[in-house]
């Protein structure tokens, strides 16, 4: 069984491995102090950055008000429960979690099963090559031969610590193999997660091969029966068939080959691949030290082949995961954001009509891109319109298309959203916005999902899914007469409603920690921090702009802060401004001496002008607008009025 472990992949622990016992105190704490039972000695980390706890339910991990946050798969988290495969990120380090044990797969080759008969061989346990043994180094090899075959396994060293693609290591491993071994083939073969449709008992193509002085680009065949001998004894070997007799299989005598390296692949007790290699021609012959060598490029790559192999594999599962199940930049942990979770990943999967309300800046965009990227279209295109941006003419225009000469400048005919979205999911935006006689239009679309393009006659299908949002009260509308009753509950089929910020306060550290890490790989090139007394600011404030307004002050922060931490005055006036909240930390005593100054002076002009604001602003030589927002953010309205 495989001990459960966080095994770093990147920073200065890398290739290291930590083991997750549940024994007492079934604790792995993690941080920059020296204190941590796993010491990462990186600044971005934080003296006591967050722990991995063994609980009933599994192990689980806590972030310790970190700087710069705690990451899984890229999202930050207070607290999370691990799972197999997950990417726990601290700082700029990222540990691959690992609790389970990984079966062993049957090889896949290319070829007919082959016996191998009378001829050299040569078996080579694994780890044992004599070039991983200096003591052993100057007594078998000879010449020159051991300067190249230490040369190619230090360029195969150094290809360990930089390639991180999994091909790309391959191919420079059968590079550097090829030319340092008199071999015309290579391949390096890992068994596929499953069989595909007409493969001969259950084996799949090659992973990876490459070829030097080739006579053709065909796969080559690969015997069935030396892999499987090669994996279950975990051995090495080499074969050198008799002067002048032909191999005794099929597969082998059709491709001409002559002699074979073949080495195993073993990572954590497991062997996982195989390097193989030979030469065609009846006089083709390897030597034992081809073997040693090709045994030695086994034992250095095999780690960083399987790691690479499973860091792909984790990626691509972190990638359909995010967008099918919340999509990007749906970060928190809310019981709020978690119901909205909850039912784009029930309404996804069909066909029906949804409509996400919601203040403006709550994600209403992001959550239909979610629905899209869970839903059965999501191979197909997402197009995005905002109905409160364009006129009448140009939103007709835009969602129907027209055709050539429909009105002046229609100089060629265009195509609608409606065409382009085909197959896809069409969003429309501040669909509440929309005038009256495209709403006539819009239903139309709805109920027999045909329309035409403007100065068109041609009916089209209007295959698309339709999600529309507003932050308008639509009912509202409707008494109003600005927006259609029948389009309201054509739309309403499922509604959706995104929570506002100030209703969801115990994400906006994590919305906070996610747009630092954003925006300070975008501007800076790395993750920037927050300082606990930033974060009680950005507690503390209402956010009448929601994520948006969120986002936009920590932008603001990263690009004029000067430090690799988010400070008070890297924010924005407003939220230094805010007044003091009962359950909130206190506030820096400089902002807050800062504010008091600010309640009295304006109290005192506000009183000396009568009560008029336009007065006292005269008074304090502010705008009558800024002096507003300074009356409202410092909490001073009700002793105003």
């Amino acid at each position: 069984m495989v001990t459960p472990s966080l095994v770093a992949l990147t920073g200065p622990l890398r290739g290291r491995s930590f083991e997750l016992t549940p024994d007492p105190p079934g604790l792995l704490a993690l941080g920059r102090h020296p204190s941590n039972s796993v010491r990462i000695p990186e600044l971005s980390v934080s003296r006591h950055h967050c722990t991995v706890r063994h609980t009933p339910e599994g192990w689980r991990v806590a972030d310790l008000d970190s700087r710069l946050g705690t990451f899984i798969n890229g999202r930050p988290v207070h607290e999370a429960l691990l799972r197999h495969g997950d990417l726990l990120a601290v700082g700029e380090s990222t540990f691959l979690v690992s609790l389970e044990d990984e079966p062993v797969r049957e090889m896949p080759i290319l070829g007919d099963a082959a016996a191998q008969e009378a001829g050299t061989e040569i078996r080579l346990p694994a780890g044992e090559s004599v070039y991983l043994r200096p003591d052993r180094i100057a007594g078998a090899a000879r010449g020159d031969r051991a300067a190249q075959g230490l040369a190619a396994l230090l360029e195969i060293a150094a290809a360990c610590g930089t390639l991180r693609d999994p091909e790309a290591l391959a191919g420079r491993l059968l590079e550097l193999i090829l030319a340092a071994v008199p071999a015309e083939r290579g391949a390096v073969l890992f068994p596929a997660a499953e069989s595909q449709e007409g493969e001969e008992d259950g084996f799949s193509a090659v992973y990876r091969q490459a070829r030097l002085n080739a006579r053709d680009g065909a796969p080559f065949p690969v015997s069935r029966t030396v892999a499987r001998r090669v994996l279950d004894e975990r051995t090495a070997l080499l074969w050198n068939a008799p002067q002048g007799t032909p191999a005794p299989a099929e597969s082998v005598t059709g491709a001409g080959v002559g002699a074979f390296l073949a080495v195993p692949l073993i990572h954590q007790d497991r062997a996982f691949g195989l390097v193989y290699a030979d030469i065609r021609g009846p006089q083709a012959a390897f030597e034992e030290e081809h073997l040693q060598l090709l045994a030695a490029a086994g034992v250095l790559v095999a780690g960083s082949l399987a790691t690479a192999l499973r860091y792909r594999d984790l990626e691509q599962e972190n990638r359909r995961l995010q967008s099918a199940e919340i999509g990007p930049g749906l970060v928190g942990e809310s019981a709020g954001l978690r119901r909205v979770v909850e039912l784009i990943g029930k309404v996804a999967p069909t066909p029906a009509t949804v409509l996400i309300l919601g203040e403006s800046g709550t994600g209403k965009e992001l959550a239909a891109r979610a629905l899209h990227a869970s839903s059965r279209r999501s191979g197909h295109p997402f197009i995005a319109i905002n109905c409160a941006t364009l006129s009448e003419t140009l939103l007709e225009s835009e969602l129907f298309g027209h055709e050539k000469g429909a009105f002046t400048g229609a100089v060629a005919r265009k195509s609608g959203k409606l065409e382009v979205a085909r197959g896809g999911t069409l969003f429309l935006d501040e669909v509440g916005e929309m005038p009256l006689s495209l709403q006539a239009k819009l239903l139309r679309v709805l109920q027999e999902r045909t329309f035409e393009r403007v100065g068109g006659t041609q009916p089209l299908t209007a295959d698309i899914r339709l999600v529309a949002a507003t932050n308008r009260d639509l009912p509202q509308a409707i008494a109003a007469g600005t927006f259609r009753a029948d389009l309201y509950y054509r739309l309403n089929v499922i509604a959706l409603t995104l929570p506002p910020l100030r209703e969801r306060r115990e994400d906006i550290t994590l919305l906070a920690a996610h747009f630092a890490a954003l925006h300070g790989r975008a501007v800076r090139g790395r993750p920037l921090g927050i300082s606990p007394a930033a974060r009680t600011l950005l507690l503390r404030y209402e956010w009448p702009g929601n994520i948006r307004e969120l986002s936009n002050a920590i932008e603001r922060a990263v690009v004029l802060g000067q430090d690799d931490v988010i400070q008070p005055d890297d924010l924005p006036e407003t939220l230094l401004e805010t007044g003091p909240s009962v359950s909130a930390a206190a506030a820096p005593s400089f902002h807050e001496a800062v504010n008091r100054c600010k309640r009295e002076l304006i109290l005192e002009a506000v009183a000396a002008s009568g009560g008029t604001i336009t007065r006292a602003a005269e008074r304090l030589g502010l705008h009558p607008n800024h002096l507003h927002r300074l009356i409202t953010s410092l909490d001073l309205r009700s002793e105003i009025e």
